[in-house]
């Protein structure tokens, strides 16, 4: 006979399948879009195959985060597909190695701990040194809604490794983005950036420790990953390198390892309603390389296409204190 837990598990997975589901049917309200920005071709099932078909990255260099797995892979994987030297970051080389293991195609794994200043550091002087340009910098690794509050450096763990780790990142490298003709640094977001606290970020709170709620957590984080790209793209705009943020979507990545009940329900409906990998990696392979946007910068992508920004995502001055608390906080590594 099943166990009260196996049953209380099963029932809520039914529970969260059918909202899912639901979700999945329920007719989306139209999208706005930014005017002036191009609408492709591609949309929610195009895969990253498919956007980059006909493209030849013979000469590319590209850099993704978060390589050893998931949508980092599988961006990975197509852009060297494609004729691109690609350098693709984990917490270890040996896992990236032997992720990258059998796939045709040029590698170099290099090893970043993106809660680590110091390794962040080292990381960047390595890419640095490997690569004369990056054409392409996909900022996709992240941690999500950990369970209970983890800090690294006093501050609360999610914010440090989505956002500050990236942060120390871009900028130790932007010499090598804008030493390509036309560089393009890439965040990865997420929709649950709408989830951030009121205030959008809490200044005073970086820490976690008033209140900390995972999702709100996670929030704030994806949050910081658009005010960041909102900042850099104005500072970019005297050059020809472009900076833009995008939504994967709803995809069934090891990112959910923190919430094994949503995990165990995507492995058993997620067909319904989630997103494949390939297309989940779709739209920042997309925007990382594809001509039409050579000239777009600043904007948020979702399904391949852009959005328009609205609410705290657009605050261009919360973008600016955003850089300025970052840049404070993580001085000591970015010269």
């Amino acid at each position: 006979m099943p166990s009260r837990r196996t049953l209380l598990i099963g029932g809520a997975a039914v529970a969260l399948a059918a909202g899912g589901a639901a979700l999945a049917l329920r007719p989306r309200a139209p999208v706005q879009r930014p005017p002036g920005v191009p609408v492709g071709p591609f949309g929610a099932k195009s895969t990253a195959a498919d956007v980059t078909a006909g493209l030849d990255l013979s000469g590319h260099h590209y850099l993704v985060t978060g390589a050893n797995s998931g949508l980092g892979l599988e961006t990975a994987r197509v852009l060297a597909l494609r004729g691109a030297a690609v350098i693709a970051t984990g917490r270890s080389v040996d896992k990236v190695a032997e992720a990258l293991r059998g796939l045709p195609g040029r590698f170099l794994p290099v090893a970043l701990e993106l809660t680590d200043f110091d390794a962040v550091r080292r990381c960047a002087d390595e890419v640095a040194a490997a690569a004369p340009r990056l054409d392409g910098l996909v900022c996709n690794a992240g941690i999500m809604e950990l369970p209970r509050l983890e800090q690294v450096r006093g501050l609360e763990k999610q914010f440090v490794t989505n956002h500050l780790g990236h942060f120390v990142l871009v900028n130790r490298l932007l010499g090598r983005v804008l030493a390509a003709p036309q560089g393009r640094v890439v965040v990865v977001s997420s929709n649950s950036w709408r989830r951030a606290p009121p205030a959008g970020i809490e200044f005073d709170n970086l820490s976690g420790a008033r209140g900390y709620d995972p999702a709100q957590a996670y929030g704030q984080s994806k949050l910081a990953n658009g005010l960041f790209v909102r900042e850099l793209a104005r500072r970019l705009a005297p050059t020809a390198a472009t900076a833009n943020v995008v939504r994967p979507g709803v995809v069934l990545t090891n990112l959910g390892r923190h919430q094994p009940l949503k995990e165990f329900t995507g492995r058993l409906v997620g067909w319904t309603f989630m997103k494949s990998i390939p297309a989940g990696a779709a739209t920042q392979v997309y925007v990382a390389t594809h001509p039409s946007l050579a000239r777009v910068s600043g904007q948020f992508f979702a399904d391949c296409n852009p959005e328009l920004m609205t609410g705290p995502m657009a605050d261009d001055g919360l973008a600016a204190r955003l850089w300025s608390v970052s840049t404070e906080i993580t001085a000591p590594w970015l010269t």
